[in-house]
């Protein structure tokens, strides 16, 4: 079979059927085109244009793109903020590492939200990964914004300032006058104002005159932001190697310092509880006085004053120290400071048979200004089940209780506590808790023979008989506790030192204004007078002494709203002035 193909037959050869020469095909682009052309007027573009092409940014160019973002200003100041906002749900919800029994106590009082809450860290949240992110991001950016600005800075130090512009009338602040002085005069006039105004001064001509000054300014700048950096430093060596320790300690009590005496312990990550101070500290007496005096600062505290006994270590000598608020204790580089104060009534608590299970001083807290205090007593020992009081000590107690379980006075004028009986098991599940609450979810509270509650009221030196023979309650005596925090943290001197830096740093920002300044001289044109001084009278008569006039254009801008920019360029006019009234005076 031929496989020729007639020329005058084939389509591809074929004018009649040739989409290059078919008029219907070469109408259609013509169309397409219109509409192509349309459509780019439409968009703002030439018809004639190609669209630009973007270029493609890579793996490294979104690497310094991100880099660009997370470096600049903006990003510090937005992570600041996030970082002062992540710190608030530190100061609502318990934390783990200051009060573990409270954050048991929320977790069983929320059963649906605390799950939740605690796998987002918010019981923990200055250890929690996203706070700790955030503070670490901060860190990278203020890092990554004061490297290259301060490269900028110091090589701008090294350079001189730039030409004077050709039309200085254009700048902010401007002037010209016209002056009998030479062209050399008037510029050493000029440069000695400027100097004496503390501005770098560079002559790129012999015309002209480059001043620049405010650099400390940007100097400024970069110590505030250098200063916030250390600031976080600061705050971050004093978590990795500071701690914490909060004690009770009633009057005659002994204190021996080590990680399992502090009521609660707070190590940083990188400290090592068997390295602490082991000083001993002795409460001997506390002193507080309220005011008495009827009136708007009635019950007001007055003073607060601990005497103490403390030996830097079992068997080192004893020393009497006073600890009072803002002044603490220092012992081998821990600060021991007065917190707050109240009271420990000293109760016994007995089985049927008179054996003693329970007598301690135990700390109740203060509730409101008249030190309405609450607290609990736990009887681990009792049987055939555990024993729980809870209620209030009153220093001095309303007598009638006919608003409840009211103090009118914080001092201990008429003490009496009110307390109510619990039995079961105080430790549900093993888990921890507080010292001053009772978990009652595994107790019953037990009741009178006629069906009430059982409740008690003493006085100091009274005992009451538990009900069902359970035993007998006893208010011994009432004594003062003090409230005492032992802390040290590394990086408080450094977080000082960076805060007065930023606050240096600041005022220098705000106060130091960026200015450059231009003089620029010519020949005056032959037959130019001088401008009128203040008093209407001309500077001086051009050619009075057989010299030319010289023109002095002098102009001035800021980088920012500077109302002392136009003060300067009239000290140098004025400093053009006295140049000439003082050689006027030499001839």
């Amino acid at each position: 079979m031929s496989t020729d193909t007639n020329p005058a037959t084939d389509p591809a050869t074929d004018p009649a059927t040739d989409p290059a020469t078919d008029p219907a095909t070469e109408q259609g682009s013509k169309d397409g085109a219109r509409t192509q052309g349309a459509q780019r007027l439409r968009n703002g573009m030439r018809p004639d244009r190609q669209e630009p092409t973007l270029p493609t940014l890579g793996v490294f160019g979104m690497l310094r793109w991100g880099w660009r973002q997370l470096t600049s200003m903006r990003t510090a100041l937005f992570l600041l903020l996030m970082l002062s906002i992540a710190a608030v749900p530190g100061s609502i919800f318990p934390q783990r590492n200051i009060d573990a029994g409270r954050v048991a106590d929320y977790i069983a009082q929320n059963p649906k939200t605390s799950p939740w809450l605690d796998r987002l860290g918010f019981f923990d949240v200055y250890a929690s990964p996203w706070f700790s992110a955030i503070y670490l991001l901060l860190f990278i950016s203020l890092v990554g914004c004061i490297v290259p600005r301060t490269k900028v800075h110091l090589s701008a130090l090294r350079s001189t300032p730039p030409r004077a512009p050709a039309r200085l009338k254009r700048l902010d602040e401007h002037t010209e006058l016209t002056t009998a002085l030479s062209p050399d005069e008037a510029l050493d006039a000029a440069r000695k104002v400027l100097k004496r105004k503390r501005f770098r001064v560079h002559s790129h001509d012999g015309t002209s005159i480059s001043a620049e000054s405010g650099y400390l300014r940007e100097t400024g700048n970069l110590l505030f932001h250098l200063a916030l950096t250390g600031i976080i430093i600061g705050m971050a060596v004093g978590h990795l190697f500071g701690w914490r320790g909060d004690v009770i300690l009633a009057e005659g009590d002994k204190f021996a310092s080590s990680a399992g005496t502090y009521n609660t312990i707070s190590p940083g990550p990188w400290v090592d509880t068997e390295t602490l101070p082991p000083f001993v500290l002795s409460l001997d007496k506390l002193h507080v006085e309220f005011n008495d005096t009827p009136g708007r600062n009635f019950g007001k505290p007055r003073f607060f004053d601990a005497q103490t006994t403390l030996r830097s270590s079992p068997g080192a000598p004893a020393t009497s120290e006073s600890v009072s608020v803002n002044h603490p204790i220092t012992v081998d580089g821990a600060d021991i400071f007065l917190l707050g104060n109240g009271y420990t009534p000293v109760i016994t608590v007995r089985d049927a048979k008179g054996a003693v299970l329970y007598r301690e001083a135990t700390p109740f807290l203060p509730q409101d200004p008249n030190y309405r205090s609450v607290g609990v007593i736990k009887v681990p020992s009792a049987s055939p089940k555990q024993l729980g009081f809870t209620g209030f000590f009153l220093p001095t107690a309303e007598p009638t209780f006919t608003n409840g379980p009211v103090s009118l006075f914080p001092d201990a004028n008429n003490p009496e506590i009110a307390m109510s009986l619990w039995e079961g098991n105080l430790f549900p599940g093993g888990a921890p808790q507080s010292v001053y609450t009772l978990n009652t979810e595994q107790m019953k509270q037990v009741l009178q023979p006629g069906g009430s509650p059982a409740l008690f009221r003493l006085k100091p030196g009274q005992t009451k008989q538990l009900p069902g023979g359970r035993g007998s309650i006893t208010f011994d005596s009432v004594k003062r506790f003090a409230g005492l925090s032992v802390r040290t943290d590394p990086g408080a001197p450094i977080s000082l030192v960076s805060a007065i830096l930023a606050t240096l740093g600041l005022i220098l920002g705000l106060t130091i204004k960026r200015r450059r300044v231009f003089v620029r001289v010519r020949p005056a044109p032959v037959g130019a007078g001088g401008e009128p001084d203040a008093g209407g009278t001309f500077d001086s008569p051009p050619g009075a002494d057989g010299r030319p006039a010289t023109v002095v254009t002098i102009g001035g801008l800021s980088k920012d709203s500077d109302p002392g920019l136009a003060a300067i360029v009239t000290a140098i006019t004025t400093g053009v002035h006295d140049r000439l009234a003082e050689r006027t005076d030499r001839s």
